[in-house]
């Protein structure tokens, strides 16, 4: 039996016993100490005033080796003895509570989760209140599923914070974007939301969790299958200048500030070596240098992979050893259970090692509260169904959908539409088809409005035609669907992509849309009355010059993924009872980068060999869409109105930090290292913003403030956003927003060592297009 044959029997085995449990006892969610049990009393781990710590000390401490073994993989055994049940580490939330993994059932008093936007179209908001609400949501209904006993673990592997790298890469759409700080602000915000911390954080201090969140995946992994090259062989190499600015940084967010209790390492080795046996990543800088206390996974069968793929283990017991010594806890997968005994017994694994882990993984059990005693009478325990999929939770999912989606063109202001038209035609394979709007990843929603049902509610006669045989459109009924448009006074075209041709294993090797939907599109839009609007259904960006470029196709919007209220959200821009604001968050590639290897995993560009860099910080090639472009029915002006410093004197800061120049040429410089944090704090500074809406509308606008350099030079970022808020504005409203500028943080970058430096020199605060010169001195 092959590898994904017995992961799939496996899956289905758990499942179907998951099933079993539920309907034998739906209302009585697994845990450990009870107190009706007077044998609970003489266990020390069951005493909830000992320090958590010392609570699992004494558990792992009362355990054979055998059983300890069996607590190291995803789907750990219940310990009858000692009253601990069965535990499944494996649950998904990435946009919802969702039955992707085996922890979670909906087959019981629970039949659907509130099913979000896929994260991409999320991020598009630019929202750190809405990502936190959205958190709140998940993780409230996720302790909601288990306390009506269909869940076996409270472990949720999300969110996914790899940088959106490459426009290809199939996963893209479940990530916050290209942007490092925007992709790190979003982990913060949704783990504290999830885990149940507040806003601002802090409340946990490693205490109680209402659900613990998992950062994934640790680290540069963003390539799936592209041309045969897999995630389970790839070799990312990586800079040290890239990984300090790039790829790291959301992680170091995701741990320091959001206080996630979990993290996933990668598939993919990065410089040769595997995430999950990299001890310097998993130990040394997760655990030390950025204070980590949680438990770390191995991402499904990235343990076999290690010695069966990557070659880099020599036996499989050799992959069990460099896991567990490097810090990994938990694998995902069955070879910890089947190689560490005998490692063990050849002595390269100590029980020392494998207690580690296990003190990790209990711990984060009792965080969750799994060994208190009856979970209904703990701090969550009240959280039941009639807390899932409620009004306030639908519609904080409509909501989200409305801010995220994206209006990327609007000639002669055909959108919105009047509500008085009567007759409209909707086309296209996206249009009658709610499912495609939840992305991947998802759970069951607890509702589903395709696009066109939904513009039936404005335009109850409105006609559709599906224009494509499917999404991939290997078959195309033009002349049909250019009946239909003949025949209608405006027309809406649902296109784009679906998880058949962008997800997990499957890279797109194509930038344009598929098969024949681009002549679909023109002949539509020749053939019309009026121009055109243009639906696009897609995580990934798609290049749509042809439509962008045609006065025959007068709107385009980009409404992502948008989850069970998209085609709700998406009739109420079209007709004007919302005013899109959001903003992209990746660049919009021309079809021609597909000529870069998907493989090169460098951010900065290459003059020497015409390589044009990655992501808006570094890309100096054409774009389609720009990084933070977005339209509204409101046009708004900014204006810098006030900046506390124009001049920086960084040198006066700090007495202990060296100034250096690497060569005569080179700008002089101070490592963020060598300042200490009274002088990063010293060296903030405010700045002002103001921003009017001069439209007819209202509307909610994000404002993203950028910094740019006034000569990028030594790899520097073309521009950096360094931060962004969102403001509700009525029509022809003003509002100031104010922004703590730290320049330790926002006016650094990595040098080729991977070291945080503050450069000498000009720089210019970027906002819409207005500019404003300051200066630092060292």
């Amino acid at each position: 039996m092959n590898l994904h044959r017995w992961i799939v029997t496996a899956l289905t085995i758990l499942l179907f016993l998951g099933t079993f449990l539920s309907i034998i006892d739906s209302a009585q969610p697994p845990f450990s100490c009870d107190k009706l049990n007077s044998q609970s009393d003489s266990f020390s781990f069951c005493k909830t005033t000992l320090p958590i710590p010392a609570r699992a000390r004494d558990l792992v401490s009362r355990l054979t080796i055998d059983e300890k073994i069996s607590q190291l993989v995803n789907t750990a055994p219940a310990i009858p003895r000692l009253g601990i049940p069965a535990y499944q580490w494996w649950s998904e939330a990435l946009h919802g509570v969702a039955n992707a993994g085996p922890g979670i059932t909906f087959n019981g008093n629970i039949r659907a989760a509130t099913s979000f936007p896929q994260v991409i179209l999320t991020a598009a908001s630019f929202d750190v209140h809405l990502w936190y609400s959205i958190g709140q949501v998940v993780g409230k209904e996720a302790r909601a599923v288990y306390n009506e006993g269909q869940a076996t673990g409270m472990t949720f592997w999300a969110p996914n914070i790899n940088i959106f790298r490459d426009p290809r890469w199939g996963r893209g759409q479940e990530t916050p974007g290209e942007d490092p700080m925007v992709t790190g602000k979003y982990a913060v915000s949704y783990v504290r939301g999830v885990q149940g911390d507040s806003f601002q954080g802090g409340m946990l201090n490693h205490g109680e969790l209402q659900a613990s969140a998992c950062c994934k995946h640790f680290t540069a992994y963003d390539l799936d299958n592209w041309k045969g090259i897999t995630r389970f062989s790839f070799d990312a190499r990586v800079t040290e200048q890239d990984l300090a600015d790039t790829f790291q940084p959301p992680f170091r967010s995701c741990i320091q500030d959001g206080q996630a209790s979990g993290i996933m390492c990668a598939y993919n080795r990065v410089n040769g070596v595997p995430p999950c046996a990299n001890h310097d990543l998993l130990t040394q800088t997760a655990r030390k240098q950025w204070g980590f206390h949680g438990y770390i996974t191995s991402d499904c069968d990235a343990v076999s992979i290690i010695y069966e793929q990557h070659k880099y283990a020599g036996t499989p017991e050799d992959a069990v050893a460099d896991v567990l010594k490097a810090g990994m806890d938990v694998n995902c997968g069955y070879y910890l259970l089947n190689y560490t005994k005998s490692a063990f017994l050849q002595k390269k694994v100590s029980e020392s090692d494998i207690d580690r882990a296990l003190h990790n993984l209990f711990s984060v059990r009792m965080r969750l509260g799994l060994f208190n005693g009856d979970p209904k009478k703990l701090l969550y325990g009240s959280i039941g169904p009639d807390q899932v999929c409620t009004k306030e939770h639908q519609e904080l999912a409509l909501e989200a959908a409305r801010n995220g989606i994206v209006l990327l063109k609007n000639s002669a202001k055909l959108l919105p539409l009047s509500k008085k038209i009567t007759s409209l035609a909707v086309i296209g394979p996206n249009a009658n088809n709610a499912f495609v709007m939840l992305g991947n990843y998802q759970g069951p929603p607890c509702i589903s409005v395709a696009v066109y049902k939904a513009l039936q509610d404005y335009v109850p006669n409105a006609v559709y035609h599906e224009g494509c045989n499917a999404v991939n459109c290997t078959s195309a009924a033009i002349d049909d669907a250019v009946n239909a448009a003949k025949g209608a006074d405006y027309v809406v075209l649902v296109m784009g992509l679906d998880q058949g041709e962008e997800t997990e294993q499957l890279d797109r090797e194509s930038l344009t849309l598929p098969g024949q939907q681009e002549s679909l599109i023109t002949a539509v839009a020749n053939a019309a009355n009026k121009p055109v609007i243009l639906v696009l259904l897609c995580g990934g960006p798609v290049d749509v010059s042809f439509a962008k470029d045609n006065p025959k196709i007068g709107s385009i919007l980009w409404a992502g993924y948008p989850g069970q209220a998209g085609g709700i959200a998406l009739s109420e821009i079209l007709f004007g009872d919302h005013n899109p604001g959001g903003r992209l968050p990746v660049t919009w590639y021309p079809k021609e980068f597909v000529n870069i290897p998907m493989t090169d995993m460098r951010m900065r560009p290459d003059p020497s060999s015409g390589y044009p860099g990655r992501t808006y910080r570094f890309y100096n090639g054409k774009k389609v869409f720009e990084f933070g472009y977005g339209l509204s029915y409101s046009t708004y002006s900014y204006n810098f109105v006030k900046v506390a410093q124009s001049t920086l004197y960084l040198n006066q800061l700090s007495a202990t930090a060296q100034v250096t120049a690497t060569s005569s040429n080179a700008a002089r410089h101070l490592a963020v290292s060598e300042m200490n944090r009274d002088s990063c704090e010293k060296a903030k500074f405010s700045t002002v913003v103001g921003v009017e809406n001069s439209g007819d509308l209202a509307g909610k606008h994000p404002v993203l403030l950028f910094v740019r350099q006034a000569k990028a030079t030594n790899g520097n970022p073309i521009k950096q956003l360094i931060g962004f808020q969102r403001v509700s504005l009525d029509a022809g409203a003003k509002a100031e927003i104010e922004f703590t500028l730290s320049p330790c943080e926002h006016l650094s970058g990595a040098n080729e060592d991977g070291l945080m430096v503050i450069e000498e020199g000009s720089r210019y605060l970027v906002v819409g297009d207005k500019e404003y010169p300051i200066n630092v001195v060292i």
